[in-house]
């Protein structure tokens, strides 16, 4: 090829990857001064430039903090529970959805399994209030089994379970996607070799598929574990309530409610700056011992 047309080649690719390279650039990267306000008294009226400086104060008060081992010991069971029930959830259904041999059944499957993302938590969140209320459709059923009403949203020993199969329920169709994806790039020819080797549907999956898909599934369970103190804020905030603070109150509900609420913007910048820096910390460890176990990481 020439080398005017592979430069223009380049350029055509260059072009491409503005829109999100800005993007990135511009929420994701710009912000990162932001964090400076966590060293600062920060003053609206003053700014950045000529706001107090505390040093780490903030973070200081934040150790001090009456719930603060609380509120991170309810992010890392949210976060753990979320991965060990959530994360394998898109990887079964994909399985499965691929074990569907007739075509004019697995495209409705697929779409309707897609649908609950495009739903809001508003919306999401309106509708299972109702139906796990104590007098909702959920009650009432197990009630005519003989079962007590069961207080799902209002019981701390409910309230956890509640909401990660919830978000389980919203997310797991999306989340098949690439699981999917990377189902229809494995070699038809693996499979006709294994056939004629006698290996049955369940022996090709355990040999062929999962083994294929195993970098895909390291690279996306190395980033959910980057993102482990994530919490849906929107999610949290639609179902958390007084009755459930002790163990709902996360790290996002807290800035949320702390920073934002009542105006503590420098302070809860160093719980979120602490968070990210847990986070980071997870991420590398994890993706260490991957390296070593798998040959598989992010980096």
């Amino acid at each position: 090829m020439p080398k005017r047309t592979l430069e223009r080649a380049h350029w055509v690719l260059i072009l491409m990857a503005l829109p999100g390279l800005l993007y990135f650039f511009t929420f994701k990267y710009i912000p990162l001064a932001g964090n400076l306000i966590a060293f600062q008294n920060y003053n609206l009226f003053q700014g950045l430039l000529h706001s107090k400086w505390v040093g780490f104060d903030h973070f200081i008060e934040m150790f001090r903090y009456d719930d603060f081992f609380q509120i991170l010991r309810n992010s890392l069971k949210l976060g753990i529970y979320s991965i060990l029930f959530g994360f394998p959830a898109p990887l079964v259904l994909a399985l499965l959805l691929n074990e569907l041999q007739s075509m004019w059944l697995k495209r409705p499957v697929q779409t309707l399994l897609y649908l609950p993302h495009f739903l809001s938590w508003v919306i999401v969140g309106g509708i299972f209030t109702n139906f796990l209320d104590i007098g909702g459709w959920m009650n009432q059923l197990i009630g005519k089994i003989g079962i007590a009403p069961i207080d799902f949203i209002g019981d701390s020993s409910t309230f956890l379970g509640t909401v990660i199969s919830i978000s389980i329920w919203k997310e797991v169709g999306w989340g098949t996607i690439i699981y999917l994806a990377a189902l229809a790039g494995i070699n038809p020819s693996l499979y006709e070799a294994a056939k004629v080797d006698g290996a049955g549907r369940l022996r090709q999956m355990w040999s062929i598929t999962i083994p294929s898909l195993m970098p895909a599934i390291i690279v996306l369970l190395l980033l959910r574990i980057g993102n482990m103190l994530d919490a849906n804020v929107e999610q949290m905030l639609m179902f958390l309530n007084p009755l459930v603070r002790d163990v709902g109150e996360v790290f996002d509900t807290y800035i949320y409610r702390v920073g934002l609420l009542e105006s503590q913007y420098s302070y809860t910048t160093a719980v979120g700056i602490f968070k990210s820096v847990v986070s980071l910390v997870l991420l590398v460890m994890v993706n260490s011992l991957s390296k070593k176990t798998t040959g598989e990481g992010i980096y």
